[in-house]
């Protein structure tokens, strides 16, 4: 049986426009036939892998996501001293590993997640080309590595469509984030002035423009799929809790950065229910079907959650082995101990 943690978060956001869709509007879904705000969990994922937290974290354990990784390839060629039409060709041709190349360009079509153990391998690679000054062989692009997988990868899964022996399984699945409450998106009209306009003879804006925004109280959650997780780390457990530590505190204080210079909406979660088991995972959102429409959201939504979990536990017996809960409403735990006990 797998074991799995799982995290609920309620985090509260002032006004806002963290996600954006198209238009330039915030995101929303319609929930319980109410319009909700939403952050996607592509975006979510995203802020929180590349959040100076996690990176500090998880030093030398990440790879990189990316179509340029031939670009990298071909400067250490030419720093080596390859010709530089010799070097566009090796690079493509080591670049082409991880994905299907652009017609004369040295970048993939997709985006590729590329291990640590193999970028070394493929900058290795490069160093012993401009060495010998030859083309690599066949053998000599088995670059790509089933072991010695990076920590996100091994989170958030990798697949690659020209190699799928190489594909990872995602060990953790994260949820849009949802607003417990009914929302209307607002639009704020400003202006801009030209500081070296004296208004003299024209007293007008040099800009004007809107901007869509709205403050929620968001229900986030996480899956953990541990047991994935340290197969997808060739069993090293003690770096898959390094791992789901880090993510951890990343969720719980890394805030998505749309219109934050505009905003300034950073936010840490003020409640956290951590759940470990065996049992089959179930996220709570059933809780917010209703909308959350009490003066005190806070109070109210924490309420709404805990009993919806002590509910499903009733109907279908404990849903998990032990829990945990952080409440920064009413000043009860602590982020030590949260980390922890979802890392133990």
């Amino acid at each position: 049986m797998s074991q799995f943690i799982q995290l609920h978060l309620l985090t509260s956001y002032a006004p806002s426009n963290l996600n954006r869709d198209d238009l330039g509007r915030p995101k929303t879904a319609k929930m319980g036939g109410f319009d909700r705000l939403r952050v996607s969990s592509q975006s979510l994922k995203r802020h929180w892998r590349t959040s100076d937290l996690f990176e500090q974290a998880m030093q030398g354990e990440l790879g990189i996501r990316t179509k340029r990784f031939g670009h990298q390839i071909f400067e250490a060629l030419t720093a080596g001293g390859v010709k530089e039409k010799d070097a566009e060709a090796w690079a493509s041709s080591i670049a082409g590993v991880f994905g299907k190349g652009k017609k004369d360009a040295l970048e993939i079509e997709q985006l590729a997640h590329i291990s640590p153990a193999e970028q070394d391998a493929a900058l290795s690679l490069a160093a012993v080309l401009a060495a010998e000054n030859r083309a690599p062989n066949s053998d000599e692009l088995n670059l790509l590595k089933a072991e010695q997988t990076a920590v996100d990868i091994a989170l958030f899964g990798r697949m690659l469509a020209s190699s799928p022996a190489f594909n990872v399984e995602a060990a953790c699945q994260v949820a849009h984030a949802i607003s417990v409450h009914s929302v209307v998106v607002e639009d704020d009209y400003f202006t801009a002035v030209d500081d070296l306009n004296s208004g003299k003879a024209d007293a007008g804006s040099a800009h004007i423009g809107e901007q869509g925004f709205a403050a929620a109280l968001f229900y986030s959650y996480i899956c953990i799929n541990k047991t994935l997780l340290v197969e997808n780390l060739g069993g090293d457990e003690t770096l898959a809790n390094r791992a789901i530590r880090a993510l951890t505190e990343a969720a719980v204080k890394v805030s998505p950065t749309g219109k934050q210079n505009s905003f300034a909406s950073r936010a840490y979660a003020s409640f956290v229910l951590a759940e470990k088991g065996e049992q089959q995972p179930r996220q709570l959102s059933v809780a917010f079907l209703k909308p959350v429409q009490e003066d005190d959201q806070g109070e109210a939504a924490v309420s709404a959650l805990v009993t919806q979990a002590e509910k499903f536990d009733r109907v279908y017996g404990d849903c998990a082995d032990a829990r945990y809960s952080l409440n920064a409403f009413t000043g009860e735990g602590s982020l030590a101990e949260l980390l922890s006990f979802v890392a133990e």
